[in-house]
């Protein structure tokens, strides 16, 4: 079975097949710094090939959720340095994943307070969920031509941020609605200048921020995590197709060091993806069993596979699965609880015995 032979992903040398999907927990603490939870909780996970954070915003602007981690301060950057050294000395490797929330934020899950900043002054349908209870989303202001770059210079800051904590790499969210894929949307996007209209236009944000990161921590160290014609946060995309291969066609000469897939039922984009990325793919299947996904390895369409919920409530998960081993079932109702329950508190198969003996 290929699940289990080392792979080359970049600079990072992996022992298996098996890595741990970015899952926003909302367990850090008010600040933005990492919780002792935090470390314990990645500390746990280490034995997965590779570890990918939960969402971490780059700065202020950046935060969309309550309780969620930032890179971008000294306190951030010695909190992270706690958990990425409680990771390597348990054998792991761990890379952050920066993301900028953009409009899917509410004032009141931030810092400052401020209206959240988006590529068009277009609010996502739905609510968010604040310390008072859900609230709809806000309009969010338009980020002016001007204000583009400095939004850039704060992932890179970030990812140099986050290089100095002692990650691994560093992989730029641009799924799930979130400002990068808010640039690439059709709907979240109604720019008409050089960032709107045109899917080289609509692309241009998101190569911008990833020849930046990888610019300054080195493109053999950076991912970059898409989602195609994934509708979550009210996200449209007309054409899939056109706009991920011209995204990729883009990106490929820079020879990062993966592309993180996000795929839900379009396999043939998945097979054009494949063929046209040059280095490692990972691909994530949500509510795909286990066997579906080890397919994508065995047949060559992926490099490496990721799991959220199975890393969440399996701290040993490669144990578990080697040994044929029943897994722990996710407890959904305390995935943003807060505190230890259904964080750091799943049993190892180790832990089992102990308690059965």
């Amino acid at each position: 079975m290929t699940l289990w032979t080392p792979v080359s992903v970049g600079a990072l040398q992996l022992p298996h097949r098996l890595a741990m999907a970015p899952m926003t927990r909302d367990r850090s603490r008010p600040d933005g710094v990492p919780s002792d939870l935090n470390r314990e909780y990645y500390r746990q996970r280490a034995s997965m090939a590779l570890i990918i954070t939960e969402g971490i915003q780059p700065s202020d602007d950046g935060q969309g959720y309550l309780l969620t981690p930032g890179i971008y301060t000294d306190a951030h950057v010695a909190g992270w340095r706690e958990v990425t050294d409680a990771v390597h000395e348990a054998g792991g490797r761990i890379v952050a994943q920066l993301m900028h929330a953009g409009r899917v934020a509410h004032p009141d899950n931030t810092p400052h307070h401020r209206q959240p900043v988006a590529p068009s002054p277009v609010p996502a349908a739905g609510t968010m969920f604040t310390a008072s209870g859900p609230q709809e989303f806000p309009t969010p202001r338009a980020l002016g031509a001007e204000e583009i770059p400095g939004v850039v210079e704060e992932f890179r800051h970030a990812a140099s941020s986050a290089i100095a904590a002692g990650f691994d790499g560093v992989e730029v969210h641009g799924a799930n609605g979130y400002l990068v894929h808010q640039f690439l949307s059709d709907n979240a996007n109604l720019r008409t200048d050089d960032y709107g209209g045109s899917v080289e236009n609509r692309i241009r944000f998101a190569v911008e921020v990833v020849t930046a990161v990888a610019a300054e921590i080195g493109a053999d160290r950076t991912g970059l995590r898409i989602s195609p014609g994934n509708p979550f946060t009210d996200i449209v995309e007309d054409d899939p197709h056109a706009l991920y291969l011209a995204l990729v066609e883009v990106l490929a000469p820079l020879d990062l060091a993966y592309l993180h897939l996000l795929h839900f039922d379009d396999d043939e984009l998945l097979d054009q993806l494949r063929r046209a990325w040059p280095s490692a793919l990972l691909v994530n299947r949500p509510g795909a069993d286990l066997d579906t996904r080890v397919a994508d390895l065995d047949s060559g369409r992926a490099d490496v596979i990721t799991v959220g919920a199975m890393a969440l409530a399996n701290p040993d998960l490669p144990a578990r699965l080697q040994a044929g081993a029943p897994l722990n079932a996710p407890d959904r109702a305390t995935f943003y609880s807060g505190g230890s329950r259904g964080y750091t508190d799943y049993p190892t198969l180790d832990e089992v015995a102990t308690r059965a003996g």
